[in-house]
């Protein structure tokens, strides 16, 4: 096997480590950290732009914030290793070891969206729409953090374009993580256009249903490639 042909992924999940702390800052926590920066900056330009009160956007940043790191946490402790957090019930809070689940955040944000809505009486569907645009761009960063930490890793394929994980194995396997990047990145790219454009044209709920069909129809496609 010609492994000059592929991509030798060698990449340590580690960014840095701060003096006198035991734990190092990781490419994930980045990751996760720019999506919700750059999302702030985006719903500021959306807000302004449908002519509402700017000031908003920090008090639903927060609402999301505290939703998808909790709902992110409880999913990943719920549907992964239930047991082992049962019997360690102090590492529950140890979020900075890793452990967070993208379904739980998305169960988290739907819900603090809703308390947010309902709080600033805005239409539930109307702010989905919105939140579409800047989750899909969230979701791209995630996944890139996926790549950083050589996780979700794709089936063996001889494609020239394989990475060889070598944290995993010495096999060349498809990016899945990153074929779901570049996915959401292109699905942020329509749907800032679409709602740039055609924003008052288009039914509340128009961006947020494309969302989940687009979204799942490709998470369907992309676990014959997965692991």
């Amino acid at each position: 096997m010609n492994f000059l042909s592929y991509i030798i992924w060698d990449v340590n999940p580690d960014m840095f480590v701060i003096p006198y702390i035991d734990h190092p800052v990781r490419w994930y926590g980045v990751s996760w950290a720019l999506g919700f920066i750059l999302s702030n900056q985006i719903m500021n330009f959306i807000y302004k732009r449908e002519g509402r009160t700017i000031s908003e956007v920090d008090t639903l940043t927060i609402y999301l914030v505290i939703g998808t790191v909790v709902g992110a946490r409880l999913g990943h402790i719920l549907f992964y290793d239930p047991i082992y957090y049962f019997q360690n019930p102090l590492r529950l809070l140890a979020i900075w070891e890793g452990g967070l689940a993208s379904h739980g955040a998305g169960i988290g944000i739907f819900l603090a969206t809703y308390l947010f809505a309902r709080k600033t009486q805005v239409g539930y569907l109307w702010l989905l729409d919105r939140l579409t645009i800047v989750t899909a761009l969230t979701g791209c960063f995630i996944r890139l953090g996926n790549l950083m930490n050589s996780e979700m890793i794709g089936l063996p394929t001889d494609l020239p374009w394989a990475f060889i994980f070598t944290s995993k194995d010495d096999i060349p396997r498809h990016p899945a993580q990153l074929y779901e990047a570049i996915f959401c990145l292109t699905l942020f790219v329509v749907f800032f256009w679409i709602w740039y454009n055609y924003r008052g044209r288009i039914k509340n709920g128009f961006l947020f249903g494309w969302f989940l069909v687009l979204l799942f129809t490709f998470r369907f496609i992309d676990e014959f490639f997965s692991i």
